[in-house]
């Protein structure tokens, strides 16, 4: 029982609304789940889609006996020729067929997305159907179903919306569900359901029955088609068997960017009112006018921008999107409860009893660590719960109040703490920002205030690690005119697939041209002797003349090569193998100092790197790593972490990169995070004097120089180190093997850290056959669309779209410049 009534007053009645302001950091969140013990259903609306998404996430964590629903907007821009994805759709509809059931507590809206319309509830209800373990089914009869609800048939089920019938096997995705599942048939009766893992694809757990939601918010079926024919014909002028949209509908094809014709499919369309239970209590959160005015504010200037395309003709917005009159019109009729805040408040206002915590950040560089949080506790007259991020985290922290005298007592909750009557109280509770409740006496303390420097983790979606063995499923084929080796020919291009005749029926082939015009027509089934060329780049691949004898001459070179390279490799890596190597000392307190420096937030594939190479170098055996991760994706964020532990146990670090520009970024960088420490660097390239190198060189070999960056540079053999413990290898690909194999050679116990976006093959290949240890780096967040290239003249309208598309998602945008001399020119225009 939630005991703070931080929204004090009667409810109001039908009609009727009440303003509250003064809720302070997460106790809006508090005060949801206090109004929905009162009052259920409770309706809110947010200014944006990430107030709606971390109410999801906190409301329970103060009531988790609350069934709390959100409504995610589809996260593509109004008119857009982008459809939202699948993940997304599957979401939204299971949420509206809980509010349309009465099946929730608190819904959670972003305000721009209850502006859309909605298709009717009968479309929903009607293509909505369970199945039960032990009934009667009819497998045809189930596909001709699954096809009126826009389901899609596959070989394997990947994703919400498909469904894939094998014998008396069918797998299904139902929107609205988060795991696929697997009906076994004994005869046509339904003997098992179960969920199943779309990795492994085996099975989870048994389950009675499974609801089937349709996969679009439209219909593609007859009558949907139909609808759409004659009322685009009636909307729109011109000859409508010119517009590709129009021709892919008829065909049953939907287009990208169709959502924005739904009204189209419908003889009316619904709005979100109307699929909310009689008398819902009402919330309107902060700024939710302001947020409505400006979305249509963008929707009218988008439409403006895009109608004159003939060939896709544009709804108008008030076919599409309620009015904000509208909305907050229907609004009217139902009881409201306004939450704002600002510095001239309306008159009858009520303030609620909430207060701001005092600063009580963590410094993990002082004597004593806690000693804001410390003066907070003996000066605070009541009772205290600490939030952390997860139990992981609450075991860390525990750990270290400990260590500074503090000893609050564990819980599991929200709850506990309520019941207990313990004056300092740890819990794991993914709460953002605390506050302190003064007629109570409760202050309520997270990891935002005590680590206000240090970007925690956002718990905005659940995202799974990426597993390496997952990485390398699929290759894209051959394109023609590229190079290709035939494993007994040589090097020729590729110029696409023929079909010949030999007497023995068509048979396809691939056909090779090589040096002289010759051709080679190799047979589809002997695929496996053709390889990509890897040897530089396309255009430079040079091609062999058949028969010559070329090709034998390069295989023995390349062969004898090999033998002599790989000898060395299987000698340097059985004496690291053999050897003892160094055992470096985790210092947790000055680490965790160290790492709170980091201006951004771990994902969870970062993260497993991080302590993949901390275990590497602490447990005594020479680390040879090679973390594998895109442009952007923390690498460097791991190869610090590394080079701290290395310099904080007394080793040296010499950091290899390709490029001199390389090498300043990168020292930039580490200068940067070890600016408050007492770390020496400097750096080894052509943008250094020939003094400043020597003087380089010297504090090496005497041990005053801790972090080295360099070039090549660093590999010759005037560089000598005193005391080197770690070698950090950046864009790997860039360096001859020979080049690499001499620094580990410098020492065959020295820890060896490898960084690549594109691994060359032998790289991967000794990591994937476990000769070196792999991390990669590729975590994706959940409902994040694929990648789509285009190739458009510049436009500073285009750049706008695609920057508040982003936006909308809650997401981060990279802009790559071409020009050093003019990007300032190009910030002072994003701004």
């Amino acid at each position: 029982m939630l005991l703070a009534n931080l929204l004090p007053g009667p409810l109001p009645l039908p009609g009727q609304f009440r303003r509250y302001s003064g809720l302070t950091g997460s106790a809006d969140a508090l005060a949801l789940a206090e109004l929905a013990q009162a009052k259920k259903p409770v309706l809110v609306l947010t200014a944006s889609a990430l107030d709606a998404q971390r109410l999801k996430d906190e409301i329970p964590c103060f009531d988790p006996s609350l069934s709390v629903h959100l409504l995610p907007d589809w996260e593509t821009l109004p008119y857009d020729k982008f459809s939202p994805h699948q993940d997304l759709t599957s979401e939204r509809l299971a949420t509206l067929n809980q509010i349309s059931r009465n099946q929730f507590d608190i819904a959670l809206v972003p305000v721009t997305t209850a502006l859309y319309r909605l298709p009717p509830l009968a479309f929903l209800a009607a293509h909505t159907f369970f199945l039960k373990q032990g009934e009667k089914l009819d497998v045809d009869g189930l596909r001709k179903q699954l096809t009126l609800a826009s389901y899609t048939h596959v070989t394997q089920v990947q994703a919400p919306g498909e469904y894939s019938v094998r014998g008396g096997v069918i797998d299904l995705f139902p929107m609205g569900s988060t795991v696929p599942y697997r009906i076994d048939l004994f005869d046509n009766e339904i003997d098992t359901l179960r969920t199943f893992d779309v990795d492994t694809q085996r099975s989870i757990y048994p389950v009675k029955e499974v609801r089937l939601l349709p996969a679009r918010e439209f219909p593609l079926n007859e009558a949907g088609i139909s609808n759409f024919r004659q009322k685009f014909r009636d909307q729109f002028e011109g000859d409508p068997s010119k517009c590709r949209l129009y021709k892919d509908v008829s065909n049953g094809v939907a287009p990208p960017g169709i959502e924005y014709y739904l009204p189209l499919f419908f003889e009316t369309t619904a709005t979100l009112l109307d699929y909310l239970p009689p008398e819902p209590l009402l919330c309107l959160h902060r700024g939710v006018q302001e947020a409505a005015d400006q979305f249509w504010r963008d929707t009218r200037s988008r439409y403006e921008l895009l109608r004159g395309d003939r060939e896709r003709p544009l709804l108008p917005p008030e076919d599409l999107f309620l009015s904000t009159d509208q909305l907050f019109g229907q609004l009217k009729a139902f009881p409201r409860i306004e939450l704002i805040e600002g510095a001239e408040l309306p008159a009858h206002t009520v303030a609620c009893a909430t207060a701001s915590l005092p600063p009580i950040h963590v410094d993990r560089r002082a004597d004593l660590p806690l000693a804001q949080l410390q003066g907070f506790l003996s000066q605070f007259d009541g009772r205290v719960l600490i939030a952390a991020e997860s139990l992981g985290r609450r075991e860390t922290m525990a750990q270290l109040f400990a260590e500074q005298g503090i000893h609050p007592a564990l819980c599991d909750n929200y709850a506990a703490f309520n019941t207990s009557a313990e004056r300092v109280m740890l819990a794991a509770l993914p709460v953002s920002q605390g506050f302190v409740l003064p007629s109570e006496k409760i202050a309520l303390v997270t990891e935002s205030e005590l680590y206000a420097l240090q970007v925690r983790q956002a718990r905005l979606r659940e995202v799974r690690k990426t597993s390496s063995e997952h990485l390398l499923r699929d290759l894209s084929e051959v394109r023609v005119g590229d190079p290709v080796v035939h494993e007994e020919h040589g090097i020729g291009h590729y110029l696409g697939l023929v079909t010949l005749d030999l007497g023995e029926g068509e048979t396809e082939f691939l056909h090779l041209e090589y040096a002289g015009g010759d051709k080679l027509y190799v047979p589809v089934a002997s695929l496996h002797l053709i390889s990509r060329y890897s040897g530089g780049a396309p255009e430079t691949a040079p091609l062999h003349r058949l028969g010559s004898g070329q090709w034998e001459k390069a295989k023995k070179k390349a062969q004898k090569q090999v033998r002599d390279t790989a000898a060395e490799l299987l000698n340097l890596y059985a004496q690291r193998a053999a050897r003892q190597g160094y055992a470096f000392q985790l210092k947790p307190h000055d680490y965790e100092a160290f790492a709170a420096g980091f201006p951004f937030e771990e994902t969870p594939d970062q993260s497993a790197a991080i302590l993949a190479v901390i275990e590497d170098m602490t447990n005594g055996k020479p680390m040879d790593r090679l973390v594998c991760g895109d442009v952007g994706f923390g690498k460097t964020e791991v190869a610090l972490r590394a080079a701290f532990l290395a310099v904080a146990d007394g080793r040296q670090v010499a950091i290899l990169v390709p490029t001199t520009l390389l090498a300043e970024q990168h020292f930039n960088t580490f200068s940067d995070r070890f600016g408050e420490w007492p770390v020496k660097l400097a750096e080894l390239s052509r943008f250094r004097s020939a003094k400043e190198q020597a003087e380089a060189l010297k504090g090496l070999s005497e041990g005053k120089i801790d972090i080295i960056i360099g070039t090549h540079r660093l590999i010759q053999k005037d560089v000598v180190f005193k005391n080197l413990g770690l070698v950090i290898i950046d864009e790997e690909h860039r360096f001859g093997v020979r080049q690499k194999e001499r620094l580990k050679a410098l020492r065959a116990e020295v820890d060896v850290l490898t960084l690549t976006a594109t691994p060359i093959p032998r790289t991967l290949s000794m990591s994937m056959d476990g000769l070196r240890d792999f991390s990669v780096i590729a975590t994706a967040p959940q409902k994040r669309l694929s990648i789509k290239t285009f190739v458009h003249p510049f436009s500073e309208g285009l750049i706008r779209e695609a920057v508040l598309r982003e936006l909308k998602r809650g997401g981060q945008i990279y802009v790559l410049h071409n020009e050093v001399e003019t990007i300032h020119n190009m910030h002072e225009k994003l701004e």
